[in-house]
């Protein structure tokens, strides 16, 4: 069945992205990520409209961005500026690339793809550069708010996929051994396995509370550090992998 990457992105019963992902996730992403960048080159897989990409061209002076949604990419580079990141539009499954990169990040994407094993294989075969790290992180099905859920009757079980999930594209919700199960079938070497912000409230919620000053800077720290302790009721679970291809 063909895909309509432009209609995937549009809001439902669930939106598709929430101010708590860009005010609260992605920060923390970064902090989670930032000690095992590499110097060199980035490639980001599935930009969306641009928001992390903004922020990992704080970080990095060569940004090159893959995203199937024609839509998202021009609002990115309308958002981003035409010089400062390299877009690509392409399927992952599809796309040529000129170049090995030194890190790959594919944020919260995973999950939408139809052949998930066989992208990551491109990544460790194709894409990453030796010595390079690719950064892959993925909703936990195991966070407290989905678990709630389950619980409250609203759905059938921690990794289940919603129908407003199923429209957004999704195909599949991770934990931490059916994620690092898919990384390690495409010859990736995992080399660090972690969490990011213990979240018991579901991304609606947050989005309310956080326009409050019921929540404060320390009390978002205080999860992100308990987030660490615990990584399995994580909003978001990460892996760092490096390439199983030698030279």
């Amino acid at each position: 069945m063909t895909r309509d990457y432009n209609a995937e992105t549009v809001d439902n019963d669930r939106q598709y992205a929430y101010g708590f992902d860009f005010d609260v996730m992605h920060p923390f992403m970064v902090r989670s990520f930032a000690p095992f960048f590499r110097p060199g080159a980035m490639l980001e897989l599935g930009s969306y409209k641009g928001d992390f990409t903004r922020r990992l061209l704080a970080e990095f002076d060569d940004v090159t961005c893959v995203e199937a949604s024609d839509q998202a990419m021009a609002e990115a580079q309308g958002r981003l500026g035409a010089q400062a990141a390299h877009f690509i539009n392409a399927r992952f499954e599809d796309v040529t690339l000129p170049r090995r990169y030194d890190n790959i990040v594919m944020t919260h994407v995973l999950e939408h793809l139809d052949d998930p094993v066989g992208v990551l294989r491109r990544v460790n075969e194709e894409w990453l550069a030796p010595g390079g790290r690719f950064f892959l992180a993925c909703p936990n099905a195991n966070a407290p708010s989905r678990q709630i859920a389950v619980k409250m009757g609203l759905i059938d079980h921690n990794a289940a996929v919603t129908p407003a999930e199923a429209e957004h594209g999704h195909r599949c919700t991770y934990a931490l051994d059916t994620l690092e199960r898919d990384a390690v079938a495409a010859g990736l070497k995992v080399v660090h396995r972690s969490g990011i912000f213990f979240k018991a409230l579901a991304n609606f919620q947050w989005d309310r509370l956080l326009k409050t000053d019921i929540i404060s800077p320390a009390y978002l720290e205080g999860c992100y550090a308990l987030g660490q302790q615990y990584p399995d009721l994580c909003s978001s679970i990460y892996l760092v992998c490096e390439s199983s291809r030698q030279g």
